[in-house]
């Protein structure tokens, strides 16, 4: 089911271009829409002439909707991610010592509505009746829907994902998920009409794509991975390091691949020695965040730290952990031990490699 912002019809260029206006709108209710091909309907599939493609359901999508897609259908716009930190996801999943397991609110943020709110014993991600959200379908809030994964509509009706790679690589590794699982994505953009040049050319000029390796080098967009799950992309452990730094050096601020900018600026400028950091341990591993998050710190704003983006602008904090004592804040959430009632996110990652011998 699709849901859409009360908002105009734009020619087809200018509604693919067209902003998210996504502050302070309400999300009107659900609207009815017959599927290509519905019995006594015409297939128009939005001017297109594209009734073969497998990706048709996606072809009228516009900005602004909330988008029911199968996680096994999206592509992704980037070749690495940080393991670690869909280690972390899945040991909370599969370890947790959560009262309600923290992938039903992982789904319910993601769907844009909240957090779970009911969970039956033996609920299933598979399951929809298996639980609720604090919010119904069609009670979405801007703040909700702000928290909501993000897709571009390409050639053919695909949906290419940019924002979220984490967290459906971490539905699609659990269990109970898997490349099946539906869940909505916001539309950013529809450039489905674009030929491959054009909408490559469009995804490049507003940053919707990254494309280098953990390395720093070059990637062509035939060489991203095709679908997500942890076995189509690389590691990158500067995009690991940076996302427990979240909250203790920078602050996200809704910039595509954020967390990529700083790894870089990890990674060249290395603003700290790396050589003690060990992923296994969390001592070793905390040490390390607390340096380089200080660093990130210590920039003056007007610093450029990446791809022509400075330290303000990439969320970095006035204060080292906001400006609390290392055993307060969220350097000492994150400093807790897997035997803590509340484990960090770091214990987390560290005992599910553990327990599945990795890293």
């Amino acid at each position: 089911m699709r849901f859409r912002f009360p908002s105009r019809r734009a020619s087809v260029r200018g509604a693919a271009l067209a902003a998210v206006a996504g502050v302070g709108v309400a999300v009107s209710a659900p609207v009815a829409l017959a599927a290509p091909g519905s019995p006594g309907a015409r297939p128009s599939f939005c001017g297109h002439d594209n009734r073969s493609t497998p990706f048709a359901k996606y072809l009228c999508a516009e900005p602004g909707d909330l988008l029911d897609v199968r996680i096994g259908d999206v592509h992704p716009t980037q070749p690495s991610l940080g393991y670690d930190e869909v280690y972390y996801k899945l040991g909370r999943y599969t370890l947790g010592k959560d009262a309600v397991n923290k992938k039903f609110d992982d789904w319910c943020e993601a769907d844009g509505r909240v957090a779970a709110a009911t969970v039956s014993p033996g609920a299933r991600l598979d399951d929809p009746s298996s639980f609720t959200c604090q919010l119904a379908v069609g009670a979405e809030t801007a703040d909700s829907i702000a928290a909501m994964k993000t897709v571009v509509i390409g050639p053919g009706g695909e949906p290419f994902l940019t924002d979220g790679h984490h967290t459906l690589t971490s539905f699609f590794e659990t269990p109970d998920a898997g490349a099946d699982l539906h869940v909505r994505l916001r539309v950013v953009a529809n450039l489905s009409t674009l030929t491959r040049q054009d909408f490559w050319d469009e995804m490049r000029a507003h940053k919707w794509v990254w494309l280098r390796d953990p390395d720093g080098s070059p990637v062509k967009v035939n060489k991203l991975p095709t679908g997500v799950g942890l076995a189509n992309f690389t590691d990158d452990k500067y995009r690991s390091l940076l996302y427990f730094g979240r909250d203790i050096g920078y602050a996200q601020n809704g910039l595509p691949f954020q967390e990529f900018y700083w790894g870089d600026w990890v990674r060249d400028a290395k603003p700290i020695d790396l050589a003690g950091w060990n992923q296994r341990d969390l001592a070793g591993y905390l040490a390390t965040v607390k340096g380089v998050t200080e660093a990130m710190t210590a920039l003056p704003k007007d610093n450029v730290v990446d791809s022509g983006f400075t330290a303000a602008q990439l969320g970095a904090l006035n204060q080292w952990n906001d400006g609390k004592a290392a055993n307060k804040g969220e350097f000492d959430k994150l400093s807790k031990p897997y035997s803590d009632a509340k484990p960090g996110k770091l214990a987390y990652a560290l005992e599910y490699k553990r327990v599945h011998g990795l890293g």
